[in-house]
């Protein structure tokens, strides 16, 4: 069979296109590796069917038999998806802290844990893009904005304080000066009025310990409390309206923009 010099250069040609393009970066729904049987993320080795339905490791406990068509599945490896599962690299969560590293597919858990980034959290000052270790961020913070910050305020765990703030501020730190951590109330205006929380900007991690802590707001003689048994330690303010352990204040219960409250945090009782 004869070829000529042109079949030869578009040849050669598709081969250094796929030599210049094997690493660009590309659109995937993760959701194709996960294994179609039990749902988990697709480890190698990858099995499939006469039909080419895929299966992992979970192919004992489905006794090799494909549930989705009943032929045995177990035995034959489906080589081009293990392929794809070996190209596949994603950025460390911790992306956004700093981490540059880019781990395999199915990995993350092992690099994240052992991440020198797995307990940064972000300054919570609009604008202010510093990330470090809560003691940093606190060092970070105290250092930076006490003196050009307004909504600062200092406080000791187990006694009861008060927080004046403007709901349209939306963010209110307060400092735990022997703890060394800072802690965000947050309030966001919605229809059905306004939602009040309380985090600890800190990873989730034994030696920051766990705090419990109460809100009262009192209007016209009439007082809401709210109690919160586990405080909720975040990495990052975030903007969105929370879902779950907030103190909602009706609107009828407002008077004009400012909130004034109690707070109390407590530290847990170590098991």
């Amino acid at each position: 069979m004869e070829c000529n010099s042109s079949d030869l250069n578009v040849s050669r040609q598709k081969r250094q296109r796929t030599e210049e393009d094997k690493t660009r970066s590309a659109m995937l729904d993760f959701s194709v590796l996960d294994c179609p049987i039990c749902m988990e993320p697709l480890s190698i080795p990858i099995f499939q069917c006469d039909n080419g339905h895929l299966a992992c490791s979970c192919c004992p406990k489905l006794k090799n038999k494909c549930p989705s068509c009943a032929l045995p599945v177990g035995h034959s490896s489906c080589r081009a998806m293990e392929t794809l599962l070996k190209s596949v690299f994603l950025p460390c969560q911790n992306a956004k802290y700093g981490c540059t590293e880019t781990v395999a597919f199915g990995k993350e858990p092992t690099h994240e844990k052992d991440c020198t980034f797995a307990e940064y959290c972000c300054c919570p000052v609009r604008y202010c893009n510093y990330a470090g270790s809560y003691i940093d961020l606190y060092r970070h913070y105290v250092s930076s904005f006490h003196l050009y910050w307004q909504i600062f305020n200092e406080f000791c765990i187990g006694i009861s304080c008060g927080i004046k703030m403007n709901i349209s501020d939306k963010i209110f730190i307060q400092r735990a000066t022997l703890e060394r951590l800072l802690f965000a109330v947050q309030c966001f205006r919605e229809p059905f009025g306004v939602y009040v929380t309380v985090s600890c900007i800190a990873p989730s991690i034994q030696e920051v310990g766990q705090f419990s802590y109460r809100l009262v707001y009192t209007v016209d003689g009439q007082t809401m409390t709210y109690k919160s048994s586990e405080m909720k330690k975040i990495r990052e303010v975030s903007l969105q309206t929370p879902q779950d352990n907030y103190m909602l204040i009706p609107h009828s219960l407002l008077r004009g923009e400012a909130l004034e409250m109690r707070l109390c945090i407590r530290m847990s009782n170590k098991e």
